[in-house]
């Protein structure tokens, strides 16, 4: 089992006391896609996934979700949340045993969600979502979320599906903070129009998967190691950190041929581990921003 660098009472430690500034934005990876962002004392969560719903759901099937990391934090511990997303209506994105008991304790949370997927998030989560703050959005939407200014960027999962008006089913986000620009791609692939939609932003951070695709798993798949080194390059991406991996033993990949191939290309990176903070200053100041990672993959 792989152990966070910083788990339960270290984790909720290091957030809080990471310096608060509208000058600097601070990244935790949660494992699979979810992260933790925050800048000056406001907090968003990327499709959280911190339960273990999907290994007692497979657990006596032909697909078993084995885990391969403890979680890093009880969900319910998460008392400082302002929006929280849900890419795609896949558990290991909109998890009701993640997302109930993180709304509970924040009660005026906004899920941000694509606008095809609303009637199906609200049937999972019960009544809790029908009372609560749900801002929906396709590809192309911009609007303001609390401090936070979210454009939906189209996802292929492996490819693009649409509801009946042409909103998409998976959707990736573009989120502005103050000076700071990051990309979470939800579960995607390439595909046509995806580096155009993106070149017009000056990203800061992409968050990529990098867990790659095969028939054998029998699930949709995404972007390899290789394709997601690529897709930062051609989008101008200052720094992409990889995701969507080491979770569940039969949908995994190491980050081996994402290093590689970032390093082919000069393209900057860093490679989380689990509960590890990522701090970047507006200045890009290179001990806060890396401009190439050093000690490698851990």
């Amino acid at each position: 089992m792989i152990e966070p660098l910083l788990g339960d009472d270290a984790f909720l430690a290091d957030v809080e006391s990471a310096p608060r500034s509208a000058d600097l934005l601070h990244l935790w990876w949660l494992g699979q896609s979810g992260f933790l962002l925050n800048r000056n004392r406001k907090h968003l969560l990327f499709d959280p996934y911190l339960s273990d719903s999907l290994t007692r759901k497979y657990a006596d099937s032909d697909k078993p979700h084995v885990r391969m990391s403890r979680r890093v934090v009880d969900p319910a511990r998460l008392d400082f949340i302002d929006v929280v997303t849900a890419s795609h209506t896949h558990t290991d994105h909109l998890d009701a045993e993640t997302l109930l008991p993180i709304w509970r304790i924040n009660p005026g949370m906004i899920l941000v969600e694509a606008s095809a997927n609303f009637d199906f998030t609200s049937e999972r989560l019960g009544p809790v979502a029908h009372g609560a703050a749900v801002m929906t959005f396709h590809h192309g939407r911009n609007e303001r979320v609390d401090d936070f200014n979210f454009t939906g960027i189209a996802a292929a999962h492996e490819a693009r599906e649409q509801d009946e008006r042409g909103h998409d089913r998976y959707l990736g986000f573009v989120v502005e903070c103050g000076p700071f620009t990051v990309y979470h791609s939800g579960d995607t692939v390439l595909y046509e129009g995806l580096v155009e939609s993106l070149s017009r932003f000056a990203i800061d951070v992409a968050l990529l998967p990098i867990n790659g695709r095969g028939p054998e798993r029998r699930v949709a798949g995404n972007l390899w190691g290789r394709e997601a080194a690529w897709l930062a390059k051609e989008i101008g991406a200052k720094l992409v950190v990889p995701c969507h991996y080491d979770m569940f033993e039969f949908n995994t990949a190491t980050p081996d041929e994402f290093v590689a191939e970032c390093e082919r290309l000069g393209q900057p990176y860093k490679v989380l581990r689990l509960g590890e903070r990522l701090t970047i200053s507006e200045s890009g100041n290179e001990e806060v921003l890396p401009q190439m990672n050093t000690d490698g993959h851990r």
